[in-house]
């Protein structure tokens, strides 16, 4: 338990140095050097724990996330956790456009996944109450949507995140008003014979 507290407060460290350093210089800039001299880590320490500078990146940008929806498991509605989303991502402006610049789009889909995921599972599960759905067509919902959300987000990250949130969440919600109840239906096993509805 203490080792893995230590290790916790450790792998934190340099995140934080991580961040502190991108408000001076791009990613691709930045040295394993750089960062253990400013958290005062050893480089072997820092090896400990991850196998280079991305892997920190990647892991900081799950921590976030994390972070980002611990505080508020469930939500009135998905455009609250979407907006919390956006929020966090805000919050770490320096960070995520770094990110976002210098390593492949997929990388930043891949750390923004599991968020929208998270989310969006929650929504289709409280809106399939009472339906017969099966689980696989549940996460192949939520997978269409994801990209929906992941690319309208990674198109606001492109532009600087100049729009506000808001806006986009409240367009979003006009254009796909109903969609995740009538996609459920379109896959919800009838219960009085073998075929689907």
């Amino acid at each position: 338990m203490g080792n893995e507290i230590m290790s916790q407060i450790t792998k934190r460290a340099l995140e934080q140095s991580l961040k502190n350093l991108l408000l001076k210089k791009p990613l691709n800039k930045i040295t394993i050097s750089d960062i253990t001299e400013d958290c005062g880590i050893n480089r072997m320490t820092f090896y400990y724990h991850f196998k280079d500078i991305y892997d920190l990146v990647e892991w900081a940008c799950l921590e976030d996330a994390q972070k980002a929806l611990q505080q508020k498991k469930t939500y009135d509605t998905w455009q609250d956790g979407f907006l919390q989303i956006f929020q966090a991502v805000k919050e770490n402006k320096p960070f995520i456009l770094n990110v976002y610049r210098c390593v492949r789009r997929e990388q930043v889909e891949q750390y923004l996944s599991p968020l929208v995921s998270r989310l969006l599972m929650g929504v289709l599960e409280e809106e399939a109450k009472g339906m017969s759905v099966r689980d696989e067509d549940k996460a192949f919902i939520a997978n269409i949507y994801s990209y929906v959300f992941i690319g309208l987000m990674l198109d606001w990250i492109k532009d600087d995140m100049r729009a506000e949130p808001s806006e986009i969440i409240s367009q979003l919600a006009t254009a796909i008003q109903g969609a995740f109840r009538q996609s459920l239906e379109n896959f919800r096993v009838d219960s009085t014979s073998s075929g689907t509805k």
